[in-house]
């Protein structure tokens, strides 16, 4: 397996999926001189979408998009990647030499193989970052890492890829990138589930302006445990404080039953994460961890 050469500075680049990854990092691209001949993209959000982005990008069928490019660049949905990659190689659209990447963070290159077997130079190359679709999109790149996994041969030109737009590579090893992507999952995807319902309760508690408090509150605990890790822990869990986790239990039933189980679950593994850090003493522990047994077992804490 070889690189491309390196004097190819400004490649011709085909995005399959005209998605709010694929729009983006294709923009970002075009910014810094390469060309973007031509995307995927059936939706009429995805075609509204690569006219904001990629303006004056053809729109075509997915073989004519990796036919005549250096880089394939894959963005589509983590379930559709195994699919769409093999189908194109029963149909022989991969050619020796070209690079191909997909942006998934759960797949490695493995899911690349039928591209690789046909002489395609596999790369992923992950961004770990929220798209929400929106022009700013583009700039959100800047100092955004990215997870790259790529061949030996390759990884330069990988490297050299994401620092090009402005992102900061991580190397990940193919095999840790299912745990890689659940690391990021659990942390930006459950925290929004975490913020949105915290809100909902506050509104349920008369608060008509949630963000007012949860801003600057839960942006201090963001910034406690990204610098402080287990020992940013406060509250009554870390505490051991037994009966007020037992009063949140109560009224969260009667106000908020759907949420019961997530409060026990998070409250369950801030505990052992407080017990095991010293935080809080495993005797001191007792009765809380007590508490929350009682009620995960359905009985009246």
């Amino acid at each position: 397996m070889t690189a491309p050469p390196p004097d190819r500075d400004h490649l011709r680049i085909g995005i399959v999926g005209a998605g709010r990854v694929g729009a983006a990092l294709g923009a970002a691209l075009i910014r810094v001189g390469h060309t973007v001949v031509a995307a995927s993209g059936v939706s009429d959000a995805s075609r509204q979408r690569a006219e904001r982005f990629l303006p004056g990008v053809p729109l075509l069928p997915v073989p004519e998009v990796v036919a005549d490019v250096d880089l394939a660049l894959l963005t589509v949905p983590d379930d559709a990647l195994p699919a769409l990659v093999s189908g194109l190689a029963e149909t022989g659209g991969w050619q020796p030499g070209r690079l191909v990447a997909h942006t998934s963070g759960a797949h490695g290159l493995g899911v690349l193989a039928p591209a690789t077997r046909a002489g395609a130079l596999p790369m992923a190359l992950h961004p770990a970052m929220t798209f929400v679709g929106r022009p700013e999109d583009v700039d959100k790149i800047d100092g955004v890492a990215f997870g790259v996994t790529a061949p030996e041969p390759v990884l330069p030109v990988a490297e050299a890829l994401v620092m090009e737009i402005g992102g900061e590579p991580v190397l990940v090893a193919d095999q840790m990138r299912p745990l890689y992507h659940a690391a990021l999952s659990t942390g930006a995807n459950h925290l929004v589930t975490l913020v949105a319902e915290a809100a909902d309760l506050l509104r349920q508690a008369g608060v008509d302006q949630p963000d007012r408090l949860l801003g600057p509150l839960l942006g201090a605990a963001l910034d406690n445990g990204l610098r402080l890790g287990d020992a940013g822990l406060t509250g009554p869990v870390s505490r051991g404080d037994a009966e007020t986790v037992r009063a949140h239990l109560d009224t969260l039933a009667r106000h908020a039953p759907d949420t019961l189980a997530a409060y026990v679950a998070m409250a369950r593994r801030t505990a052992d994460r407080a017990i095991a850090s010293g935080r809080l003493a495993p005797e001191d522990a007792e009765p809380l961890l007590d508490v929350l047994s009682a009620r995960s077992n359905g009985a009246r804490a």
